[in-house]
């Protein structure tokens, strides 16, 4: 199913598809799901349970705590009273802000590359602040390039056609509205550690290596602060592969429990 939500000022486009337990998963930073159906870390079609996927509002209110608020309004709409929250990146920023928001809602967390977090944050953040600086004076072709230049985290490294893939994605975009999105990353961050520290949802972590925009360090803390969490590292590709049997076992353990 498609449709259309008019959530907290902004139209958001979404799609359910499966049956089962509720899981609303949140994309990455200037992604949508037509970027994520290119090159999907999980197979949805093997995950059991209704899926709902949707395309982030595309503005300066990117930060997560935001996006949490109109993940929450987007359940509302849909009838989802508890659900999954999961998500990749931003998407996991804002899956951890659902459940710091409404901790009775979000039944159980699936939290996948974790960004950089608190002190580690503000280089990240200036990085986003001149990527959106770079974009508004001279387009993405920059930003394309710069990407170039930087190796691509260790499970996609065996994937020769992930630097076109990137560059399409990015080129697709409206410059204005990608700047936009930049800047609102660069005044994002995870919620207080006091504050995730107080989630006693089961949490399923999934991180990588070799990517410094989602370093291990975050994954680590977070682990060590959710007193419910069970972590996975991919360092290959056919690590990578094995996040889908992860996330099924994970969903399918908490249906039944």
């Amino acid at each position: 199913m498609n449709g259309h939500a008019q959530v907290r000022g902004a139209t958001l486009a979404y799609e359910q598809a499966g049956t089962g337990l509720d899981v609303i998963w949140g994309h990455g930073l200037s992604q949508t799901r037509r970027d994520e159906n290119v090159l999907a870390l999980i197979d949805w079609s093997r995950v059991p349970a209704r899926v709902t996927r949707y395309d982030a509002r595309g503005h300066a209110g990117y930060h997560w705590d935001a996006l949490a608020r109109d993940q929450l309004a987007l359940a509302d709409h849909l009838g989802i009273d508890t659900y999954v929250a999961a998500g990749a990146s931003m998407g996991c920023g804002t899956a951890l802000h659902a459940a710091v928001q409404a901790p009775r809602r979000v039944a159980a967390l699936v939290l996948v590359i974790p960004p950089t977090a608190w002190e580690t944050r503000a280089t990240q953040a200036e990085m986003w602040a001149q990527s959106a600086a770079t974009i508004e004076h001279d387009g993405v072709e920059p930003m394309i390039e710069a990407r170039a230049a930087m190796p691509l985290p260790d499970p996609l490294a065996s994937r020769p056609d992930q630097r076109e893939r990137q560059a399409e994605a990015t080129r697709r975009w409206d410059p204005t509205r990608l700047a936009h999105v930049m800047r609102g990353a660069a005044g994002a961050d995870l919620p207080s550690r006091d504050a995730v520290a107080a989630i006693v949802t089961p949490t399923l972590i999934l991180a990588w290596t070799g990517d410094p925009v989602h370093p291990l360090t975050t994954a680590d803390e977070l682990a060590s602060l959710i007193p419910h969490a069970d972590t996975h590292v991919a360092s290959t590709a056919e690590d990578l592969a094995g996040w889908t049997d992860l996330m099924a076992a994970f969903v399918a353990e908490h249906h039944t429990a």
